[in-house]
């Protein structure tokens, strides 16, 4: 403990790197699937979902993930065990966000569309139950995580189902479906605004001091939404049908006015991505932070300094940069084959599951979600619709996941153990 106390530079220097490391596999893995259908759809360049991500990541980290991440960083084991040994709350955060991080990157590096929350709370887990003890584990609470694992992408399954037949019956069966998608679109943009207004005014704004009523921020929100659907009528306006395209593709002029809808639900995607996900890369180092800065104490809160924000930003950016494409190419083209109508579907029927469960503090799988919602847009056109064979091996990267992080944060919970003293 003295020697962890007289080497706290050295000691957050190591937590940051290891923090910076897992910012860069959620980076890599999570917000990659998270704009891997505007790519698949070519409703945006990788280069355009990198720029789009950097902004909406960052405002939904900071404007709407302080719920999610009080939960990852105290509700899942008990702090009042680590009282007399704070010193393992810092080596087990240590441990987790090294296992997870280097298990992100392998699955990244093949193209694996895993969970960082998967990953993270396995870590977590495991470093506790065989570091202090079953009993050190808020099992309740990692039930109610597990089931979430399995009910948000039936959810966002559904929400998604609906959106795409709801746009096969309003705009695509129609005999001028192009005129009417210009009509219909425009409310699908105010509902995303509305979403994403709505999350972020009832939980996001709490901690700088704006606390609004439910009706308050029902209204604002509409306000909110309003704005949305004026600038994209503004977008919409621009464009033209283009017959000869059409003769080859009947929808393809129609595809065209989706795509520009598919900036605004890319943007709610990153926008609840990082709302709900940046829980995962930070929440571990703020509790690092917390035990080292406060001498030892383990306490029911930890601050959440600027500097763990940005490094937790900048790791996600650095990541989605250099290996972001091949997660990327399996979500946005080896499930199901994708157009912008198809992939607004999924992307607003997962930005609304996420964004529901970041406001409750609830830490599902961004993963899971979105490619719960790609499966229900392909199902919405047939079982045949689908690669069954890259579906198997997302699912057994799924179970693959917790193990492995796990595992490895036990072995390196040890390690830092035996070389930092107990």
């Amino acid at each position: 403990m003295e020697w962890m106390l007289e080497h706290s530079y050295l000691m957050l220097l190591l937590a940051g790197a290891f923090g910076f490391l897992m910012a860069w596999g959620v980076g890599a893995n999570d917000v990659a699937n998270a704009m891997g259908t505007s790519v698949g759809a070519r409703a945006l360049t990788v280069k355009q979902a990198v720029l789009i991500a950097i902004v909406f990541e960052f405002c939904g980290a900071y404007l709407a993930g302080g719920e999610v991440t009080a939960t990852i960083r105290k509700g899942i084991i008990d702090a009042g065990a680590f009282t007399d040994t704070p010193q393992y709350l810092v080596y087990g955060m240590m441990s987790a966000l090294l296992a997870a991080g280097i298990w992100l990157v392998i699955a990244s590096w093949f193209g694996w569309p895993v969970s960082t929350t998967h990953s993270i709370v396995g870590a977590i887990v495991g470093f506790a139950a065989v570091g202090l003890g079953y009993d050190a584990v808020h099992w309740n609470k990692v039930g109610n995580i597990v089931a979430s694992w399995v009910t948000s992408p039936i959810l966002a399954g559904v929400i998604s189902f609906a959106l795409i037949k709801s746009v096969q019956r309003l705009v695509l069966n129609h005999e001028d479906p192009f005129e009417r998608a210009k009509k219909i679109v425009p409310f699908y943009m105010f509902l995303v605004g509305f979403v994403i207004s709505m999350v972020t005014l009832i939980k996001g704004l709490k901690h700088i001091g704006l606390d609004m009523s439910f009706a308050h921020s029902f209204l604002w929100s509409l306000l909110g939404g309003a704005v949305v659907m004026g600038l994209g009528i503004v977008f919409l306006s621009r464009i033209k049908p283009d017959p000869a395209a059409d003769k080859a593709f009947r929808y393809s002029s129609v595809e065209r006015v989706f795509a520009v809808l598919m900036i605004f639900t890319a943007c709610a995607m990153a926008f609840a991505h990082g709302s709900n996900d940046v829980a995962n890369a930070i929440g571990p180092l703020a509790a690092i932070n917390s035990v080292i800065a406060s001498g030892g104490v383990v306490g029911s809160q930890a601050p959440m300094p600027s500097w763990i924000l940005l490094l937790g930003g900048l790791g996600i950016v650095f990541g989605l940069a250099l290996f972001g494409a091949r997660v990327m190419a399996t979500v946005g083209k080896k499930i199901t084959e994708l157009t912008p109508s198809r992939g607004f579907a999924a992307e607003l029927g997962a930005a609304s599951t996420v964004v529901l469960a970041s406001g409750t503090g609830l830490p599902i799988s961004t993963t899971h979600t979105l490619v719960g919602a790609i499966l229900g847009v392909g199902m919405a056109r047939g079982i045949g619709s689908l690669n069954m064979r890259t579906i198997g091996a997302i699912f057994t990267s799924w179970i693959v996941t917790l193990p492995a992080g796990a595992l490895l944060s036990i072995l390196f919970f040890y390690f830092f153990k035996g070389l930092f003293g107990a």
